[in-house]
């Protein structure tokens, strides 16, 4: 047996295998203590191989799923090696095989994927051409089928931002990538699964991919012109077809995706903008939510995945938004979210059964949950005509086409299944009665044995006179007849002599010895019989598979668009208008989050134009800056991913990025300090924003002097008002930036409110015109706990700096000198009159007249009127 378990072994080197043994998995040597340690089962030691003690640990194959949702969930990969012999008609050990393995990228089970996200295969293949490298991505979602490509190319420094974000958005659980050791140094989610480079060939991976969609040619999925990305979905078809042990029925269809499809987040701005994870990366909870737990109301998981993937994929094209947006108009116009909420709630998860079905691995529950969401199509397909009866929503239109519902398919699973079938073929009881005669037949045997004993017991009772004869039956020797020794004279001569006891004789008789042979066998044989029609049944079902897919995607676009008007509904949102001239318009806008978590949200306008683009922002900390440059962000997302916006009304023209540069925090694994992690993130948006951009900045240049850091800020501000030229919200405590609009138009100052009582300070969260009077520091510094005499102190010192100040405000002008106010590094404070002096000093000096020997006597002088002042 340890022979046959490393001949498996061998070919599983980096896989914990599960090898079947009876009523468990067990595992041997290293992976043994690995499991051991990694998911607490007792490690034991049996036999020995070359004199070591052989470690053994195992798991009960009924409870496995449990075991395995711990270890995938911790990255590691299981070969499931299961009996495939007879162990009747075997000689030495069972003939056994690896039928799948589990990895974190090709899960189908049920119990082992979260309900609500997709966990993608993803494989990455790189073609390098000269100086530019070609990046081929294919993902696949095993649980659903659905396969996407997407090819990009770029120069290696812009290789690795764009690869990043990409991977950021897909989310992989898996990556597949060849033996490149460069690429495992990829920062990102997921376990690195290296395979051949012959794996990642273009020309056999066009291939697979024709063979695998049983077309000609990729141009009508828009796979024309593709190099790196076929050779990536090679790679990724040939791993998951590996895992499973079988073909992929279920991957049909093939998604091209190009590079302006969808609007661009980084990941900095999914993070900051909390769509699906806080900022501290958790999942949404009643206490720290996101935006997807707040709009998430869907009755099936099918539809939270697809708002969860509308979240991350808003596209660009205005016409797929406002689609979305009729029909959630005719949804909450027909008001009929109640029945369908109703209707929604008693379907299965019918995308990933037909996922189960296409891979011959769907439980009898499963086959009934599906059989209970196609009985409610008619009911889902009237709620649907009731919302759209002056045909204004194609989309719901296209839906209801989509619902129709499968006959065939139903028919089969009316008859095939029992109304409450049990969880595992093995338990019996699965198909319905009259679906086979033959079936039936058996189990009318082995169900009726008890009343056919009863009966000849009767029977022989009056036959032979014994008042005491007893029928009955046990493991050991079957079905007999019992006399007591007194009464054996009686014994007809058909009864032949079974067993003799201290007071009784047993026997059989020709009639019971036949009744015996097929009763014992009848429960086998109906196990058997029950199996056979149940994996027939399942291969009868493989031609619905296209049509059950198209069925879940349009239940799941059903759910989300419901649970999207629900929320509107809900919380009075409004219907957004998409335009095509550059603009975002908004009246009374609110952050769709922050407004269910407090008593009284403030609502505020927001206006950007082709001659308004940057508003700077000013006022005190906890003022509301960031809520409201958030919330202008998340309106313009929802907008254009499809949903109704928390405002009284909404006009946004087109957009093809949005960048976030909020709060300060540090890399350290990364050797990153905070400033640079800041200076990273806004260097990713002044290099990729354009003017169809929005453009989130707070507080930038904060992490560095203050000099450094208002002369970044101000180069930062003017160079996306001449040179980037996007809709931009610039957050700033550096009030010598609010003179920006008195030379550039295109800037406008706004601030958020508050109003100073005695000592404290109260916010208004008001967004007002015009720059804010002061920061109020020290006041929210009070609030925040900081000691009375440290604010004392500080309030001193603040009136000495104010004092020394030339000017009486703490603004100045950036075209003709240095900040009056600010501190140099070393915390002394910088007189106004020595600022003035030095430049005037310097004003009267020019550069270009100057010698080498003129231009170093001059920096002299300059030093020693520095030092005199």
């Amino acid at each position: 047996m340890m022979q046959q378990y490393l001949r498996i072994k061998a070919d599983y080197p980096d896989t914990l295998v599960f090898y079947r043994m009876g009523d468990f998995y067990e595992l041997f040597f290293e992976d043994a203590e690995k499991a051991a340690r990694l998911i607490g089962i007792t490690l034991t030691q049996r036999g020995s191989s070359n004199g070591v003690p052989i470690k053994m640990a195992g798991v009960p194959f009924h409870s496995v799923d449990q075991y395995l949702a711990k270890l995938i969930k911790l990255g590691e990969s299981v070969a499931i090696c299961e009996q495939i012999g007879d162990p009747a008609t075997s000689k030495g050990p069972v003939e056994r095989k690896v039928v799948r393995v589990i990895t974190p990228g090709t899960l189908t089970d049920s119990d082992l994927l979260p309900e609500k996200a997709e966990r993608p295969l993803l494989a990455l293949c790189t073609l390098a051409q000269r100086k530019n490298v070609t990046v081929g991505l294919a993902w696949l979602s095993m649980a659903s089928g659905a396969l996407r490509l997407m090819e990009f190319a770029g120069d290696a420094k812009s290789f690795d931002t764009r690869l990043k974000q990409e991977l950021e958005r897909i989310a992989p659980a898996e990556i597949l990538i060849t033996d490149d050791a460069e690429l495992m140094t990829l920062q990102a989610q997921g376990k690195f699964t290296s395979a051949p480079q012959w794996h990642f060939d273009s020309e056999h991976g066009k291939k697979a991919l024709l063979e695998q969609l049983g077309v000609a040619s990729l141009t009508g999925f828009g796979g024309d012109g593709l190099g790196a990305a076929l050779g990536a979905a090679g790679a990724l078809l040939r791993y998951a077809q590996s895992t499973q042990g079988k073909g992929l029925q279920h991957v049909r269809s093939l998604t091209v995706e190009s590079e302006n499809e969808f609007i661009g987040l980084d990941a900095a701005t999914r993070r900051n903008l909390e769509l699906t994870e806080t900022i501290r990366g958790q999942e949404g909870s009643p206490s720290s939510p996101t935006l997807f737990s707040q709009l998430d109301h869907c009755s099936t998981a099918m539809g939270s995945r697809l708002l969860r993937h509308w979240l991350h994929h808003a596209r660009r094209d205005q016409e797929v938004a406002k689609a979305r947006h009729a029909a959630l108009n005719a949804l909450m116009r027909a008001d009929a979210s109640t029945g369908l909420s109703a209707s929604l709630a008693a379907i299965p998860d019918i995308e990933r059964i037909t996922t189960r079905i296409a891979l011959l691995s769907a439980r009898p529950r499963d086959l009934a949950g599906l059989r209970g969401g196609l009985q409610q199509l008619p009911a889902l397909r009237d709620y649907v005509a009731l919302c759209d009866t002056d045909g204004a929503a194609p989309l719901l239109r296209s839906i209801q086409h989509a619902l129709a519902t499968p006959c065939e398919c139903l028919d089969l699973l009316e008859r095939g299944i029992a109304p409450e079938p049990a969880s595992m073929v093995r338990d019996g009881g699965v198909i319905a009665r009259g679906f086979d005669a033959d079936l039936d037949e058996l189990r009318a045997l082995s169900e009726n044995a008890g009343q056919f004993l009863v009966d000849l017991e009767t029977r022989e009772r009056a036959r032979t006179g014994i008042g005491n004869l007893r029928v009955e039956y046990n493991k050991v020797h079957g079905f007999y007849i019992e006399v007591t020794h007194g009464q054996t004279d009686k014994v007809p001569e058909d009864y032949r002599r079974r067993q003799t006891l201290k007071n009784a004789e047993r026997y059989i008789t020709p009639e019971l010895k036949a009744f015996e042979d097929k009763a014992l066998s009848a429960q086998e044989r109906a196990l058997s019989r029950e199996k056979h029609l149940y994996d027939q049944l399942l291969n009868e079902l493989a031609p619905h598979i296209g049509a059950l897919q198209r069925i879940a995607q349009a239940i799941a676009q059903l759910d989300t668009l419901a649970s999207l008007a629900e929320h509107a509904m809900r919380h009075n949102w409004c219907s957004p208008q998409l335009v095509p001239e550059p603009a975002i318009r908004i009246e009374q806008g609110r952050h769709p989050v922050v407004e269910t978590q407090i008593e009284r949200f403030i609502a505020n306008d927001c206006e950007f134009n082709a001659e308004r683009k940057l508003l700077l922002i000013t006022g005190p900390n906890m003022g509301g800056k960031s809520t409201f440059m958030r919330q202008v962000a998340l309106i313009t997302l929802l907008a254009y991913v499809g949903s109704f916006v928390p405002a009284t009304s909404a006009v946004i023209g087109p957009i093809d990025r949005i960048f976030t540069r909020i709060g300060a925090a540090d890399d350290l694994a990364g050797g990153r300090s905070t400033f640079m992690v800041e200076m990273t993130e806004s260097a990713a948006i002044l290099n990729g924003a354009t003017e169809h951009s929005l453009v989130l900045m707070d507080e930038v240049g904060r992490g560095t002097s203050t000099f450094d850091g208002l002369a970044l800020a101000w180069a930062i501000a003017r160079h996306l008002i001449e040179t980037t030229r996007s809709f931009t919200l610039f957050a700033t405590h550096y009030f010598e930036l609010t003179q920006l609009p008195e030379t550039h138009p295109s800037a406008a100052n706004v601030h958020l409110s508050a109003v100073e009582h005695k000592d404290s300070i109260v916010f208004l969260h008001t967004v007002q015109a015009g720059p804010a009077s002061q920061s109020y520091g020290l006041q929210v510094a009070q609030l925040a706990g900081v000691p009375q005499s440290v604010i004392r102190a500080a309030r001193k010192h603040l009136a000495a700096l104010e004092a020394q100040s030339v000017q009486a405000t703490p603004q100045f002008d950036l075209f003709a000198g240095a900040p009056d106010t600010a501190q140099a590094d070393d915390d002394e404070p910088v007189s106004g009159g020595t600022v003035s002096v030095l430049v005037d000093a310097l004003a009267s000096i020019d550069p270009d007249a100057l010698s080498p020997r003129e231009a170093l006597d001059e920096l002299y002088r300059l030093k020693n009127l520095a030092a005199t002042q």
